[in-house]
């Protein structure tokens, strides 16, 4: 289920487009991410899929992996009975279910038209949606519907297993143009 290509050029995952954050005080970005591995569970707060599974499957992982190694966020992707999910009824289902994650708002290009932009740039089917995002920035898992938490909690540590294959030299090492002139390139 998780994609093993490491080709770290292609395939960034999108940057979240939010109109507001609930349980943050600074909105997030994937570029200040980079490092971790990001679990991004879209939900809605009426879809009875992500309020018996999704949500609290999302808080689990937010409360057992190490917050230095794994960020968790929520992104309200509200796609249907827009009047009734708005951002203050949303603190009070965040408040009421005692969720502790950083969750964004998906944010509209049209106000109230359309799917909101963070769904439509990773085209989601619906919610819930599992998205997870290796050290490196790269789209690594994209998921409708549950995903069991033995094959997910798998999933999470194959990715913070990898290392980020960097095209820069380690710090104070001396590299091989440093040796090169118009004659040639010297061992």
């Amino acid at each position: 289920m998780l994609d093993t290509r490491t080709d770290t050029r292609e395939g960034l995952a999108p940057e979240l487009q939010t109109s507001d954050w609930i349980n943050t005080l600074e909105p997030i970005t994937l570029a200040s991410l980079l490092g971790k591995v990001v679990v991004i569970h879209s939900f809605q707060m009426l879809c009875p899929g992500c309020v018996q599974v999704g949500i609290p499957q999302a808080q689990k992982i937010y409360d057992e992996f190490d917050p230095e190694k794994v960020a968790v966020i929520g992104l309200h992707t509200v796609f249907e009975h827009h009047s009734v999910m708005g951002k203050e009824a949303l603190e009070v289902f965040v408040h009421e279910y005692r969720l502790r994650f950083p969750i964004g708002i998906d944010k509209y290009g049209d106000h109230d038209k359309g799917l909101p932009l963070t769904m439509s740039a990773y085209q989601m089917q619906g919610t819930p949606t599992l998205i997870l995002i290796d050290k490196a920035g790269k789209l690594r898992l994209h998921k409708f519907g549950h995903i069991s938490d033995l094959t997910l909690g798998h999933s999470i540590g194959t990715l913070l297993s990898e290392r980020i294959v960097s095209t820069e030299p380690p710090a104070g090492s001396q590299t091989n143009t440093a040796l090169c002139d118009e004659n040639g390139c010297k061992i």
